[in-house]
């Protein structure tokens, strides 16, 4: 029966590229029609319950089976695969890949809205779930020159098509800094600061004062001796703190910041902090100050996430709305002064790293085994197809508390751009 299901299922879902599957009988179909930019590949079942497995959960059942080694891929690799099924679902035209089945999403809308409400505590065990597992791992996957987990930006007007990752992170960091708007003297606070790429940048290009904070134990430590390496330690500060816990502490002692800069960490906030997170940003950002927030989000409405993300990848994690994130920094009185939507960067950027993790297959298996190098590329995979056919993609919103906080126009973005960028 699981068998005749994921026939019908497979039939309709994939209707150009090929794609062909060998079951665990023996038996064969193949599915599609060859056509110009997109894959073909071919997996094979290596038991009877794969099938039923993708029934009833398809990006779940089949995460698991690959990880597994039940769904072996014969011909291509996981990447083609995932591109495989997204191009045939494209989000532009109505299109929903792997819906899970009614029984299994009933099951994981009941265990995220379980699990949604990030506590201090349970805010710091997620991120070390995804963020601790090593940083000799991410050193073989992300740009040496910057340690940036988080969409490039692919300024290849300037750089040519062949720009290298990090000359891509290095033009992100600088297109982010000039939105700030930084003036000499400025306290800066970088909310999840990583390995402090960020802070670092800032720090080496102003006169100003960063203070980084993450939950991360491995990427404070790191961040600290990066900073150290190069020589900005005595402008650059690096802490182990939840954001709202920083914000009570500066509200206690009066405290501000003439500039907030977060990168890549409210998809960590979930759902129902969000207003409590503009509201410590409103609470820490000084009368005149401005602020940076980049951001996952959905080229849709409010969404869930899915089983596999947050059961093997970022728990706790909601990747939030154009509209539900506007809505929550509204009732903060955060004035949105600037919104930019990347829509393919990000694809780029992933694609970069799953080709750094191919490259180092043999080393990340030999840190931890198979199973995860499966599943970390299943992620991977995912992660890039979905903002090249699917609803993600990443926002940049520029907020600041007064009207009067910025220029009138956005001339002062390309000058400072080009400034930075001259100087690499």
């Amino acid at each position: 029966m699981s068998k005749g299901l994921l026939k019908r299922f497979l039939t309709s879902g994939v209707k150009k590229g090929r794609l062909g599957v060998v079951y665990s009988d023996g038996s064969a179909d193949t599915f599609g029609e060859a056509a110009p930019g997109y894959p073909e590949v071919v997996v094979r079942f290596t038991d009877s319950r794969v099938p039923r497995d993708i029934i009833l959960d398809p990006r779940l059942g089949a995460a698991e089976a690959f990880m597994d080694g039940r769904l072996e891929i014969e011909e291509g690799d996981v990447m083609g695969l995932v591109t495989l099924l997204r191009l045939n679902n494209r989000w532009e035209k109505g299109g929903q890949f792997a819906p899970p089945s009614v029984t299994r999403k009933v099951k994981n809308r009941v265990t995220w809205l379980a699990e949604r409400v990030n506590t201090a505590l349970t805010s710091k065990e997620n991120v070390a779930h995804h963020y601790d597992i090593g940083n000799d791992f991410y050193a073989l996957m992300l740009d040496p020159e910057h340690w940036q987990y988080s969409c490039a930006f692919w300024n290849t007007e300037r750089f040519g098509e062949d720009m290298t990752l990090a000359q891509a992170q290095r033009a992100k960091l600088a297109h982010i800094a000039v939105k700030l708007a930084i003036q000499p003297g400025n306290t800066v606070l970088d909310i999840g600061c990583g390995w402090g790429g960020m802070a670092i940048f800032l720090a080496q290009n102003y006169e100003v004062e960063v203070t980084g904070i993450t939950l991360s134990e491995e990427q404070l430590a790191l961040a600290r001796k990066r900073a150290q390496a190069a020589g900005v330690a005595n402008k650059v500060r690096f802490e182990l703190i939840d954001y709202r816990v920083l914000a009570e502490r500066c509200r206690a002692a009066n405290s501000q910041f003439d500039r907030i800069v977060s990168v890549g960490m409210f998809e960590h906030v979930g759902q129902p902090q969000f207003e409590t997170f503009f509201q410590s940003c409103a609470t820490m950002l000084a009368e005149e100050g401005v602020m940076l927030l980049h951001t996952i989000g959905r080229m849709g409405g409010p969404g869930t996430t899915d089983a596999f993300t947050r059961k093997y990848v970022f728990p706790g994690g909601y990747i939030p709305a154009l509209s539900e994130t506007v809505s929550a920094s509204e009732k903060a009185r955060l004035i949105a002064t600037d919104v930019e939507t990347l829509r393919l960067h990000y694809a780029r950027t992933i694609r970069q790293w799953y080709a750094n993790c191919l490259a180092n297959k043999d080393a990340i298996i030999a840190m931890y085994d198979e199973r995860f190098f499966r599943m970390w590329t299943f992620y991977l995979s995912g992660a890039a197809t979905v903002f090249e056919a699917g609803g993600m993609c990443n926002y940049q919103i520029q907020y600041a508390r007064s009207r009067h906080a910025l220029p009138l126009t956005r001339s002062y973005l390309e000058a400072e751009e080009s400034r930075l960028l001259n100087k690499a």
